[in-house]
């Protein structure tokens, strides 16, 4: 693209640089139009929540979407909401929309792809909003399900964006995600169930995406509510994925005004 030209002339040696720890890395996004995620999208993940393995055949992929007051820059806190006392980590690919597209066919969607970072869909796996309701109801079990993906600073993003031509292949990328140092997460994007350019066709049948959204394509096999482990205050989250650069985030309560 154009800042892919702009790069290759040579002009960005000539801008001033300053130390990292001397500024405040933002997210590499600030404010998308859409922020998409992808449900079950590994089949060692739906094993882990004891579920039948998913039969592609007989199957869309599952897109939802979640606020962009979801996302967070690298380095801040991950808050732990008052509503939930289960807030789980999820390693995830994020992919980011570089031009305007609809209706797009498998074979041409990465086309339309910008870039690649990492990300961390973290999780509330209870949610309690002080309303009674029959958690027996498969409806009421999505709805909380879909609800523990919206609270504040869920989604962080980055270190950087790291462009497509640069990645090359986006099912060739190890995932690893650790917590306080311990490895909970080692997967690969080879894994997915729905292939990134599968999924950003799907998406662009949908609905029109436009240069900055992003979408998030699913985790692999490791997260904290299949042993029961939940992130606490004080924990710090990494999210390693290949030739992306690492994505840390330590845990804190939640602010209270």
């Amino acid at each position: 693209g154009d800042l892919s030209a702009w790069l290759s002339t040579g002009q960005g040696a000539a801008v001033t640089t300053v130390p990292l720890d001397a500024v405040e890395i933002l997210t590499p996004l600030l404010d998308p139009g859409k922020l998409l995620g992808v449900a079950a999208n590994y089949q060692d993940h739906v094993a882990e929540a004891g579920a039948e393995p998913l039969d592609r055949s007989r199957l869309a992929p599952r897109l939802f979407l979640m606020p962009p007051t979801a996302l967070l820059a690298p380095g801040r806190p991950i808050p732990l909401p008052a509503v939930s006392t289960q807030v789980d980590w999820e390693a995830e690919l994020c992919v980011v929309i570089g031009r305007t597209a609809r209706d797009l066919d498998t074979d041409s969607a990465l086309d339309a792809v910008a870039g690649y970072c990492a990300g961390n869909d973290v999780s509330a796996r209870s949610v309690d909003y002080g309303y009674p309701r029959d958690l027996d109801d498969p409806a009421v079990r999505f709805f909380d399900w879909l609800a523990g993906k919206w609270l504040d600073g869920f989604a962080p993003l980055g270190p950087y964006l790291v462009t497509a031509d640069e990645v090359g292949d986006p099912q060739a990328l190890d995932i690893e995600l650790s917590v306080n140092g311990r490895i909970r997460q080692r997967g690969s994007t080879k894994d997915m169930i729905f292939t990134v350019a599968e999924l950003v066709a799907f998406a662009s049948r949908l609905m029109t995406l436009h240069p900055g959204d992003v979408l998030m394509t699913g985790t692999p096999a490791g997260v904290g509510a299949t042993t029961g482990e939940f992130l606490a205050a004080g924990d710090e989250v990494s999210v390693s994925i290949s030739g992306l650069g690492t994505l840390v985030n330590p845990v804190t309560p939640r602010e209270t005004s």
